[in-house]
Parts: C-alpha cells; sequence; structure tokens
C-alpha cells in the first residue's frame, strides 16, 4: 500500500517540478503587484493562480498569494528567494518562496477515537493529501493495527500531566529525527507545553469537537446538549498556547434539535470533524494560509 502511494506522490512532484508557491504579507501601499508580477516575468514565471486581500484602511495590511511555473525552478529556487530580497525589503514583506515539488512530511497524534485519523490515512491513500505521513504518535494502543495496516512507523508514547517534560523530549526527539513540517493533532487529547508549541509555530493544527469559541475545552457535546443548542460544529485550528483560542483555519456546522442526545450530537460530531480537520490539513499542506494576529488568511 504504502509504495502505491509513494507512487501517487511521485506522480505530484513530477507533474510540479517547475511549480512554485509565493506568499506575502506587509503594509498595503501601490505598486506590490506590479513589482511581484514583474519579477515572476523577468524570470520566466507563468502565473498559474492569484489571490490577494488587502484589511481596512486603518489596519492596512496586504496579503498575496500566487502559484507559478517557471522553467528548472529547483535549480535557481535559492536564486530566485535571493533576488527577491530586494523587493521584500522595498515593501516590508514577511515571505515565502517555496517549490510545489516539496511535499511537507507530517506526524499525526491521536488518542483513542480514531475517525479523525481515519480520515486523513484514506484521503492520502487516494492521493487528495499530498504529503509524506512520516510517523503516528499516540498516548494509547487502540491504532496501532490501523496505522500498521498502512505500513507507517507507530509509536506508543503514554502520557499525563505528571510526566509531561519527559514525554515531550521524546516526541519532540522523533520529529526531529523524521524531519517533520507539520502536526496533526487528530483527537490527541492531551494538553501541549508551551515548550513544545514555541518549537513548532503555527505549524500544529488541532480539531475542536465545538464550534469555536462556543464550548472551549472538553466536553463540548455534553455542555451544547445541556444549553439547548440547534447547530453544533467542529473548528480546525493551529494550536498557541490559549487551549482552542488559536488562528482558526475551517469550520462547519450541522443542525440539531431537541430530539437529539448527547450520543446523536456525538456522532454527528465526528462527521464533522473528519471533514474540517481534512480541509485544514490540506490547505496548510498547499501553502494556501497565512496567520495575522490571531486570524488566518485562507486562499
Amino acid at each position: 500500500m504504502k509504495s502505491y502511494i509513494q507512487e501517487q506522490v511521485q506522480n505530484y512532484k513530477e507533474k510540479h517540478k517547475n511549480s512554485g508557491r509565493l506568499l506575502i504579507n506587509c503594509p498595503d501601499q501601490p505598486g506590490i503587484v506590479s513589482s511581484v508580477t514583474q519579477f515572476l516575468h523577468k524570470n520566466e514565471a507563468n502565473i498559474i493562480e492569484s489571490n490577494q486581500y488587502t484589511t481596512d484602511p486603518q489596519d492596512g495590511k496586504f496579503f498575496m498569494r500566487i502559484e507559478f511555473d517557471s522553467p528548472r525552478l529547483p535549480e535557481k529556487e535559492e536564486e530566485l528567494r535571493k533576488d527577491f530580497h530586494s523587493i521584500a525589503e522595498q515593501f516590508d514583506m514577511t515571505w515565502t518562496l517555496k517549490g510545489a515539488y516539496d511535499v511537507k512530511k507530517t506526524a499525526i497524534f491521536c488518542s483513542k477515537e480514531l475517525h479523525c485519523l481515519r480520515e486523513l490515512l484514506l484521503e492520502w491513500q487516494s492521493g487528495d493529501l499530498i504529503t509524506d505521513i512520516g510517523l503516528v504518535v499516540s498516548n494509547h494502543e487502540d491504532c496501532r493495527e490501523l496505522v500498521e495496516s498502512f505500513n507507517l512507523p507507530f509509536y506508543h508514547i503514554p502520557s499525563n500531566k505528571d510526566i509531561r517534560k519527559q514525554v515531550e523530549e521524546k516526541q519532540l526527539a522523533l520529529l526531529e529525527e523524521y524531519e517533520i513540517d507539520l502536526i496533526v493533532l487528530a483527537r490527541y487529547m492531551q494538553i501541549l507545553t508551551p515548550e513544545f508549541v514555541a518549537a513548532h509555530p503555527f505549524k500544529i493544527i488541532n480539531i475542536h469537537h465545538s464550534f469555536l469559541p462556543a464550548f472551549i475545552g472538553a466536553n463540548p457535546h455534553k455542555r451544547a446538549y445541556e444549553r439547548g443548542v440547534k447547530l453544533i460544529g467542529a473548528t480546525s485550528h493551529y494550536v498557541t498556547n490559549d487551549l482552542d483560542e488559536g488562528p482558526i483555519i475551517e469550520q462547519d456546522i450541522m443542525r440539531v434539535d431537541h430530539r437529539d442526545s448527547i450520543d446523536d450530537l456525538k456522532k454527528m460530531g465526528r462527521t464533522i470533524e473528519r471533514s474540517v480537520l481534512a480541509r485544514g490539513v490540506k490547505w496548510h499542506l498547499e501553502d494556501r494560509l497565512i496567520v495575522h494576529e490571531n486570524k488566518t488568511i485562507v486562499f
């Protein structure tokens, strides 16, 4: 199975061997688009997709994502970055220029509930989630059989608040060993320490089984039932040191009513969680997200 998936990834790399992505965040001012497009034209780049957004005049922030093709891009990628520095300095840009062929390496963390993990693995198997899944980490053994059926490395690392520091030292060592670019918390029911979060800023995506900012923390379905809500939802977001308050990436909802029990809400919630997490992860892998303050710009 893994060889089939590797073949799909290799086909993707070949198809996008000359494709690049340029993400820009800077103060809004005249001349940005003209300077960027002229730079790309000078480097024989053909723009495939271009999106931009400007905040209100008081804030005055400009955001842009361009996907382009340029001949022999892998050979001249570093040269392009070097040449772009003068434009970036002129407009005070925060920016990244990446090859689309540079497939990100992902680690998945989970606990006992496996629906989100299954969704990610199936999306990966089908070729709809282009990434190299390096390993799966869990504080329980429940997902071992599933993970190993995909021929992926599985690490069982029991965790609780009393040994959290030692546990995270092991986890961080594994992430470094596998050269991980993105960490996905697929219902990983442990709170990460500030040190862990600081080691991977805006590279940890969590799924919260509620429509944030409502019902932050544990047992959101029970509290939603007690409150008598008519809509339930799920939220994928970047992890920060504030519990369930990091920049929101994607959300969705489903209508419920007084006849639905707590178990009904949980069952419907799982359906939403799967798709919301998968979409958020896919957008990150495709470099479609720019974090601004505590929000995300999604292109």
